[in-house]
């Protein structure tokens, strides 16, 4: 019998934003949550804040242009939250249990993300309209 892969934890909640110098303020001196730090992931076309709230980050995701999948859906949502990732240690496993399962994956194969995670994403077609990602941490 073969065991179910199983997720960690949240690992954060992607927050899509149209300026992360405009809404900073605000999960800084307001919320009072600490920026652990910023990078730009070309790859998706986005640059990324990190807020951290007990063990559990906020991501502000700011697109590097108007072609990006997160300016896209800003354009159609607004700013707001844009996903929910969810941490796990076997990601080609997670992977083949939700296709296999009916899930549908964006990527078919993990790409890199902020922090050189491996990732996809769960289309929300067959999550109940919610964007995941799954996501797993490089180890040491």
């Amino acid at each position: 019998m073969n065991k179910k892969p199983s997720f960690k934890r949240i690992d954060h909640i992607g927050i899509a934003v149209r300026s992360i110098d405009a809404t900073l303020p605000f999960y800084t001196e307001i919320l009072g949550l600490m920026l652990t730090g910023i990078e730009t992931v070309e790859s998706e076309g986005v640059r990324v804040a990190f807020l951290k709230i007990g063990d559990v980050q906020l991501e502000l995701l700011e697109p590097l242009s108007l072609q990006s999948t997160i300016s896209h859906y800003i354009d159609k949502y607004g700013e707001g939250i844009h996903h929910i990732a969810l941490e796990t240690s076997e990601i080609e496993q997670q992977m083949k249990h939700i296709v296999e399962h009916g899930g549908e994956l964006i990527y078919d194969q993990p790409r890199t993300g902020a922090n050189q995670t491996r990732m996809t994403f769960i289309h929300p077609r067959s999550a109940h309209s919610v964007l995941y990602e799954l996501l797993e941490k490089k180890t040491i």
